[in-house]
């Protein structure tokens, strides 16, 4: 089973630069999408995908802010929108797609950087996930990809040092992601990559992407049952379209 994720900033600026193009051709069975920007009536506004349907879930509480998808073929038992916590709703931020085998998240962490409110709500957001995750997975494994808005270690950016008082990089993030690894969850790029270098975005600035200074903040985390299921995780640095790019899991199901 092959799965994707890509924030695509925006999914009708990233249809006009080959996003359909590339769906067309990538040999996904499930393809989580973050950042859509739309608005609910634009929701139905792209054309078909041969062989895919779509759900998305967009913010009620901003115009062109936020909002996930999911394009899929393997059709789902259940489909839910949000975090059960209404304190984390609104803003168009998760999908989690039920499949006989595993629960599917496709998710749009919060970012930090607007002020200490917003990091409150990040840490928060990433507490009430966690606590998500861990009641379904009692009966079922978990997946879940997206743009987590936070580069692990210091093998996850360029520029580790400059960043440190960042958000993104700030120590409280990083120590969330280490307590999410400790509760069962394998960041499935790590399994096969263990080198720095390899990165998910970069800055539209500075030619940034062009020089390879980018963060790696786009992940697959799958619950620790499903290790021996990993075939393969990899990043599609050379896929344009968005200041992200996608990244890949491949699970043997």
């Amino acid at each position: 089973m092959i799965l994707y994720s890509w924030n695509v900033n925006g999914l009708r600026a990233a249809a006009g630069k080959g996003f359909h193009e590339w769906l067309e051709t990538c040999g996904a069975d499930v393809v989580g999408i973050q950042e859509t920007k739309l608005q609910k009536d634009h929701e139905n506004g792209f054309p078909e995908v041969h062989g895919y349907k779509t759900v998305f879930a967009s913010s009620s509480v901003k115009k062109g802010y936020s909002g996930v998808g999911v394009y899929y073929r393997a059709e789902p038992l259940a489909v839910n929108a949000e975090l059960p916590d209404p304190k984390f709703g609104g803003e168009g931020r998760l999908l989690h797609l039920e499949y006989p085998d595993f629960h599917f998240f496709t998710v749009y962490f919060p970012n930090g950087q607007m002020g200490p409110d917003r990091l409150e709500y990040k840490l928060g957001y990433y507490d009430a996930f966690l606590a998500h995750a861990q009641e379904l997975r009692a009966k079922k494994p978990i997946v879940v990809c997206g743009d987590v808005n936070t580069a692990h270690t210091e093998l996850d950016l360029k520029n580790a040092k400059s960043n440190e008082k960042t958000s993104g990089f700030l120590p409280v993030e990083r120590a969330w992601l280490d307590t999410f690894v400790a509760a069962g969850y394998v960041d499935t790029f790590r399994m096969f990559e263990k080198d720095g270098g390899h990165y998910s975005w970069w800055d539209y600035r500075f030619q940034a992407r062009a020089r390879n200074v980018g963060w790696r903040i786009d992940y697959f985390f799958v619950s620790e049952e499903l290790r021996p299921r990993v075939k393969r995780a990899w990043i599609e640095s050379d896929v344009m379209g968005s200041d992200h790019c996608p990244v890949g899991l491949e699970l043997d199901l």
